[in-house]
């Protein structure tokens, strides 16, 4: 069994002991474009209050899966339900249980806040009572009081994201789908914006998130790898994390570029990475079996033996490790017609 294998094990019996029921469930679902295939045979079952980060290269097919599961989009082959719903067939009566935050700002310019958030109201069928109070609680939870009255064109990038995350909540959805909400917006926005999910989470709604940060997507509960529409790896951040553990070393060499440019086209290593004066390096699959400080004085030795002084020692593994490895091997098997 890979080391993939055993995490995908490991999560399935974690998922086995919790009680949360699924909220989405797909099988061999599948999305194709003519001849070019988007989604290819997913298999996903995410659990109610949890927060599943979908994430991979741009054209993975993470926004055709999210449009899939929000009946917008048909599947060419395969299921999906959703709360309960087979989608597409169910759409309409889903509707009013999930809420989607899509990569563009989709609300009105021209409306103020106040404004763009009972017209949310509205669209989801609240009373008019019903309606002034959830805007009044929208707009102190997520802190948009002071900016009631201001146009949405005249908003900042975290203060936009905010506001399109309230008017996706307004009717309280069990499940929220957001399609790279923080793409765009600087750190402090990003990290408010995520204690605002984890809010929600608290409260019990289910999250599915895609994103490109990696600092991102080690908040969730579990994330799923895409690459070329395939789930290539599916379990909690420190699972994944854990499969590379003998492979990573840190260099710390007199002229690191140098270093890096020796390393980068060496048979030993699988990527490298500067982070400042020092280098990060992912060693290929076959280092998994020996003790790390043997890969570590390998490396150094072939280091000093192109005259590169260096200290080479054991390092940690990073989530953007296993992506970098990930979607190196997915792209290793279909060059070479491996297994999908």
């Amino acid at each position: 069994m890979t080391q993939g294998a055993d995490a995908e094990e490991a999560e399935r019996d974690a998922d086995a002991t919790t009680d949360a029921a699924p909220v989405i469930e797909t099988h061999a679902l599948t999305r194709r474009f003519g001849a070019r295939v988007a989604v290819r045979e997913v298999d996903l079952v995410v659990r109610r209050g949890e927060i599943f980060g979908c994430i991979g290269p741009n054209g993975s097919g993470k926004s055709t899966l999210m449009r899939m599961l929000l009946g917008l989009l048909p599947p060419s082959s395969g299921t999906a339900r959703v709360l309960g719903c087979e989608v597409p067939r169910d759409a309409e009566r889903l509707r009013a249980r999930v809420g989607y935050m899509p990569q563009r700002f989709s609300l009105y310019e021209e409306l103020s806040v106040r404004e763009n958030l009972e017209f949310a109201a509205d669209v989801f069928g609240l009373s008019r009572r019903a309606r002034q109070a959830r805007v009044a609680e929208q707009l102190a939870d997520s802190r948009l009081e002071e900016y009631r009255d201001t146009p949405a064109a005249a908003l900042s990038g975290g203060t936009r994201q905010r506001l399109a995350l309230a008017a996706a909540t307004t009717h309280r959805p069990e499940l929220l789908v957001l399609d790279e909400p923080t793409a765009g917006v600087d750190p402090q926005s990003r990290r408010d914006f995520w204690a605002g999910l984890f809010q929600l989470a608290a409260h019990g709604a289910t999250l599915f998130v895609s994103t490109h940060y990696m600092d991102e997507a080690v908040r969730c509960h579990r994330v799923g790898l895409f690459s070329e529409g395939r789930r290539v790896a599916l379990g909690s951040p420190r699972s994944l994390v854990g499969t590379l553990a003998g492979r990573i070393v840190d260099v710390d060499a007199e002229r690191p570029e140098d270093a890096l440019a020796l390393l980068d086209r060496s048979p030993h290593v699988a990527s490298v990475t500067q982070l400042g004066e020092r280098l990060h390096v992912l060693t290929r699959d076959g280092a998994a079996g020996e003790p790390i400080e043997d890969v570590a004085r390998a490396i150094e030795a072939e280091l000093e033996a192109s005259g590169l002084e260096a200290s080479v020692e054991p390092g940690q593994g990073q989530l953007e490790d296993l992506f970098v490895d990930r979607l190196r091997a997915a792209g290793r098997d279909e060059a070479g017609g491996g297994s999908r």
